[in-house]
């Protein structure tokens, strides 16, 4: 006796027909009546006398099309409303309120001097009163978030909440830039916004080029490419002026402390007084060195001084007098650092961040010997 599986659906092959009116079975077809075609009506009358089962099934079937095609215009939505915020999200129009403390400032180099903002007061005050009109932006990093613009409005938010505790300071408006723009681009994004403000000094843009120039994840160590690529958008005087501070800070920029001060004339002359007179670079660097000012004024008058010293090469143009003497001025890597050198007749200057005057008086010798073997050997 073959086994009757559990769920066989029986199907009746000659459905038992409806009695007459009268009760009276009703006549039985004929074979010729069998063999004709089913009308609709048989049909649907075949199809309301499926099995429970059968109807279950059909039933079964159509709500899972119908799950899909729910599903597929679900899925369909999704992907359309995840690219629409990527793209918003690279144009930086995604908004959230984060919290202070996951914001980072440490992947790029601020183009802004630290710890002094006269102005900062002020936008306390408007931010206190007003709100923040104009979010910063920061990049996802892991856990947390790299600031890419508004160094001046986190730093306010930040005193803002260490000086009233309110909650409300805890967390900042951001606009998120999406992640695996270049360091390039964010650089670019940095400087682009501070370019539009009046207020920011050549001496802090030249210094931003300066500490791109060399960070060892940039690919640029030239200045001069720097400034041309950070400072596309400005004109080209401008990346001049840029240029020149860069060189000044080379020379002082360590021994400076308030360099975003120094007016643009004051800087370029400087420059290029320096630049031509090794003893009163070396001269500058020695007074500014360990020496600390209460104010600006104070560092601007010690730099004007140089500027005026007997034999400054801006005295003499003034008064239209040539020294007739050669010149020689470069600037040589070393591994130890960046030498600058001033030759002239008779005369050969070397100057760089060290103390010389620690090295052994022999090994002082030695390379000296060396140096002028050197020489010597060009001219055999």
């Amino acid at each position: 006796m073959s086994k009757r599986r559990m769920f066989d659906i029986d199907f009746p092959s000659d459905p038992t027909p409806p009695e007459s009116d009268g009760g009276a079975p009703a006549p039985s077809n004929t074979s010729s009546d069998r063999k004709a075609p089913e009308t609709k009506s048989a049909v649907r009358t075949g199809e309301a006398r499926r099995g429970p089962m059968a109807t279950a099934i059909s039933e079964n079937a159509d709500a899972l099309r119908s799950r899909a095609e729910v599903e597929q215009t679900i899925r369909a939505e999704n992907d359309r409303l995840a690219h629409e915020f990527v793209r918003l999200k690279t144009l930086g129009l995604v908004v959230d309120r984060i919290p202070l403390e996951q914001i980072s400032t440490s992947k790029l180099i601020r183009d802004r001097a630290v710890n002094r903002d006269p102005d900062l007061g002020e936008l306390k005050e408007s931010i206190r009163d007003l709100g923040l009109s104009n979010p910063i932006r920061v990049e996802e990093d892991g856990d947390g978030y790299q600031l890419v613009q508004g160094f001046r409005r986190l730093s306010a938010y930040r005193e803002l909440y260490e000086e009233t505790g309110d909650d409300q300071f805890g967390l900042i408006p951001a606009g998120l830039v999406a992640r695996g723009e270049t360091l390039q681009g964010l650089y670019r994004r940095m400087v682009d916004e501070n370019l539009v403000r009046r207020d920011i000094s050549f001496a802090e843009m030249a210094q931003l080029a300066l500490s791109y120039s060399r960070d060892p994840e940039t690919s640029l160590d030239s200045v001069e490419e720097t400034v041309a690529l950070l400072y596309a958008s400005a004109g080209r005087q401008k990346r001049s002026y840029i240029r020149h501070f860069a060189e000044l800070l080379d020379m002082i920029g360590a021994e400076l402390s308030f360099a975003e001060s120094i007016p643009r004339a004051l800087g370029l002359d400087l420059k290029k007084h320096l630049a031509e007179n090794m003893i009163a670079l070396e001269s500058l660097q020695q007074r500014l060195r360990g020496q600390v000012f209460s104010s600006a004024e104070e560092e601007l008058s010690v730099l004007r001084q140089a500027l005026k010293a007997p034999g400054s090469g801006a005295k003499e143009a003034s008064t239209g007098k040539q020294t007739g003497i050669a010149k020689t001025t470069l600037r040589c890597s070393v591994p130890a650092g960046t030498v600058r050198c001033l030759a002239r007749d008779g005369r050969i200057e070397m100057a760089m961040e060290r103390d010389f005057s620690a090295v052994d008086q022999k090994r002082l010798e030695t390379a000296i010997a060396a140096f002028f073997d050197a020489l010597d050997a060009h001219d055999l």
